[in-house]
């Protein structure tokens, strides 16, 4: 038994829940898996895991062991790729997931840098406006909003504060009531991003003043910001929106800004990813990169 190959592929039947997942993965058969797993129980003179013809589960011992082998493999990871880098460049794989619309608009581009800089790391990308599980998925890091983190098994780094803006087309403001004050808004088309945290409560400021407001039940709500740029363009009604989604419509006038005495609140953009990948050298390098980026955005 090559024990550095089980515990490798021990950790992926965890993770993705079947010898048959495991083995698609890494490009094994399922007769290879199961018996690495097999030698490995020998060895450690335990079920690891228990498993009929219907399912799978991992034993108490499985877990307590799996838990601790991740941290031992990451490290492993980081102690080769620390001594490959004094005279090599860093190698390896790295799966990056990020929302569909501020990945295309934002992340991507700086994915693609990453990838000039870094040319022996290959890159898997995954852009969806849904959750992706890191652990289920075998992501190594992700970039999403969010406040503060419910799972003791994710660790995350705050990348940038979001800047959102208030607005909608010019044909929409001049069919509609005015909008001077966010309570105003009950009486507005307001669309909505649908998989927000809070997509119908709005919070403002100005000055020292706060409000929230809540909405009426939406006439349009859609999962995509791209989406929800475009009704706003075809007159739909007023959206809230990242400031980098709309800039080139307001330099344009397609899109107005409303109520910019009235500041919504930010969001919060982090690089999410599992505990065992913090002595990643591939994951500590890709997030230096893209916070090292967006403090770059922010002085220009």
């Amino acid at each position: 038994m090559n024990r550095i190959t089980a515990l490798n592929i021990f950790r992926r039947v965890v993770e993705l829940g079947t010898f048959k997942a495991a083995a698609e993965d890494l490009h094994l058969s399922q007769a290879a898996v199961s018996k690495n797993i097999n030698e490995l129980e020998d060895h450690l003179g335990t079920a690891l895991i228990n498993r009929t013809t219907r399912r799978m589960n991992v034993t108490e011992s499985g877990l307590v062991y799996y838990r601790q082998i991740c941290s031992v493999l990451d490290a492993l990871e980081s102690a080769d790729q620390s001594v490959m880098a004094s005279s090599f460049s860093p190698k390896g794989s790295l799966r990056v997931s990020a929302p569909m619309s501020y990945g295309l608009i934002k992340i991507n581009p700086l994915i693609c840098d990453f990838r000039h800089k870094y040319p022996d790391i290959s890159t898997e990308v995954i852009l969806s406006d849904t959750y992706v599980d890191l652990i289920d998925k075998g992501v190594d890091v992700a970039i999403r909003g969010g406040g503060v983190l419910n799972d003791s098994s994710m660790r995350s780094r705050l990348i940038c504060k979001v800047r959102r803006v208030l607005c909608a087309s010019p044909d929409y403001l001049s069919q509609a009531a005015p909008a001077t004050h966010p309570d105003n808004l009950k009486e507005h088309d307001c669309l909505v991003y649908s998989l927000s945290s809070s997509p119908r409560k709005w919070i403002f400021t100005r000055g020292n003043e706060s409000t929230s407001v809540d909405l009426m039940p939406a006439n349009y709500s859609v999962n995509n910001g791209i989406a929800l740029k475009q009704a706003a363009i075809k007159g739909l009604g007023i959206i809230l929106i990242p400031e980098e989604f709309v800039r080139l419509e307001l330099e344009s006038g397609e899109l107005v800004e409303v109520m910019p005495e009235w500041v919504p609140d930010t969001h919060s953009l982090y690089a999410v990813y599992p505990y065992h990948k913090e002595q990643s050298q591939k994951v500590r390098l890709f997030i230096d990169f893209v916070m090292a980026a967006f403090r770059e955005i922010d002085k220009g």
